[in-house]
């Protein structure tokens, strides 16, 4: 593991400590020390920063609710401007044992002599296994629903190499909402119907870290040949190559050649192509030009087929004799776990691993005990559904009666749906409930807010602000 003495002149400790008192006060105590006062800045293989979490848990937790802010802050206070990536324990170990340390930079290096070290092969097929993917993450292990089904029809139709297709292929959504799921799926999909193709499957990290030790060991060449060969190019989270020239013109030219070739090419990001501002236009213009299409959160009835389908792949990996909680505990798994389907899956593992033989007989107040740690935000943030309302009205310059009105108007449609996502988030009422609260309306409305709300957070700068405020607002009162 490199040291952190040797990665740059400007240590990574000064600058999180000056990130980390700010969100410390931006994110509350609460959620401030569960999540990341437990988590450390390290060097990575390639220069940039990353923040080492000490489960996938709450890197996932991180991600979704201070990654854009800590880069923010990050950026305000580093002087090289890097780009502060974040990783589980187990992710960053691995990475540091496949990378070599170097400390290089963007730009290749002209005028140093080179190692003459061969450049690895980026695609590794043996045993019928693509280097990268995850045996788990297949068609099989997937579950569909309103929110992901058009995602996942048309994985399945790249996946079978059907002619016709769109391409390239962008899918976008929040982390932990099945990108990354499908994109493995596509992967084994398409290499058992076609044994003989060529699939590379690269994140977007790899594809960076790999080019620029191509660049320090003059071997471009034969990285060009092994991307560009590809018959099915798979690139995972490619928004961490913004803001890295060098390896934004490599993929441009490299999306260019496969598109031209007729080669197949399949992205994924934490956004619409469209919202991805730190990478240069161009390369938007070529990640639109083919077939966008978001996952979008989940709703109840796929809530509760996945926590089925995780009870059953634990039932078959640690025995659990088939037992099923009961189902009002099911529910509330399905209805008040907050986050997302990862953090979901999450819960289901802690509730099976805590009660053991005891799961089928597990009452709803001993399932809500177990689950504390999974529920310490919302429950820390002990908010009621009326401050929400009263919090939103004020905000928007309406009164709380408005928002339980019959007023269609955006001047009060839009602030009542912000203020229905905001009870989702922060309380633990049901969608129903939360609908009888704002003036008898169905759970279907509540519904529809959410999920419009969670649209308009990655492609409405407003609205992101004043969802923003609002929450500071509430972890303050």
């Amino acid at each position: 593991m490199p040291s952190i003495q040797s990665w740059s002149p400007i240590l990574p400790e000064t600058v999180w400590s000056k990130v980390a008192t700010i969100l410390r006060r931006e994110l509350g105590e609460g959620p401030f020390n569960s999540y990341v006062a437990p988590s450390s800045v390290r060097p990575g293989p390639y220069g940039d920063p990353v923040l080492v979490t000490p489960t996938a848990y709450a890197r996932d937790w991180i991600a979704r609710n201070a990654a854009r802010r800590a880069q923010e802050l990050w950026t305000q206070h580093d002087p090289d401007s890097r780009v502060l990536e974040i990783k589980s324990r187990v992710e960053y170990e691995d990475q540091t044992r496949q990378a070599p340390p170097v400390g290089a930079v963007e730009a290749p290096v002209v005028d140093a002599p080179a190692p003459a070290a061969p450049q690895m092969p980026i695609v590794e097929i043996a045993a019928n296994r693509i280097s990268g993917l995850q045996e788990r993450l297949t068609f099989e292990s997937f579950v569909s629903g309103r929110g992901n089904e058009f995602a996942y029809t048309m994985s399945r139709q790249v996946a079978s190499w059907a002619d016709g297709h769109f391409n390239p292929v962008f899918f976008h959504g929040p982390y932990g909402y099945g990108k990354t799921h499908l994109l493995n799926a596509i992967g084994w999909e398409a290499q058992s119907r076609r044994p003989d193709a060529r699939i590379v499957y690269l994140t977007a990290e790899k594809f960076t870290s790999t080019f620029v030790k191509a660049l320090m060991d003059k071997s471009t060449a034969v990285f060009k040949d092994e991307v560009r060969g590809a018959d099915l190019l798979l690139v995972d989270d490619v928004h961490f190559i913004g803001g890295k020239t060098s390896s934004q013109e490599e993929l441009f030219h490299t999306l260019t050649s496969l598109i031209e070739n007729n080669r197949r090419v399949v992205f994924t990001a934490d956004r619409p192509p469209s919202q991805l501002t730190e990478i240069e236009a161009r390369l938007r213009s070529h990640l639109s030009s083919g077939l966008v299409c978001a996952l979008d959160v989940a709703d109840q009835s796929l809530r509760m087929g996945i926590i089925e389908r995780k009870l059953e792949q634990l039932s078959q990996r640690i025995g659990s004799s088939g037992q099923s909680p009961r189902a009002d505990v099911l529910h509330f798994l399905a209805e008040r776990v907050p986050g997302s389907i990862r953090e979901l899956e999450g819960a289901v593992n802690t509730l099976v691993a805590s009660a053991g033989p005891r799961l089928g007989s597990l009452t709803l107040e001993e399932a809500m005990a177990l689950l504390q740690p999974n529920l310490k935000v919302a429950v820390e943030r002990r908010v009621t559904v009326d401050e929400i309302q009263k919090l939103t009205a004020d905000h928007f310059g309406l009164k709380q009666a408005d928002l339980l009105s019959e007023r269609r108007t955006r001047s009060v449609a839009r602030p009542r749906q912000v203020a229905m996502w905001l009870c989702k988030q922060h309380t633990t009422r049901s969608y129903p409930d939360i609908g009888r609260r704002f003036g008898g309306r169905d759970h279907t409305t509540v519904l529809h807010a959410v999920k419009k709300v969670e649209e308009l957070l990655q492609a409405d700068d407003q609205i992101a602000r004043d969802v923003e405020a609002l929450t500071r607002k509430l972890r303050n009162t």
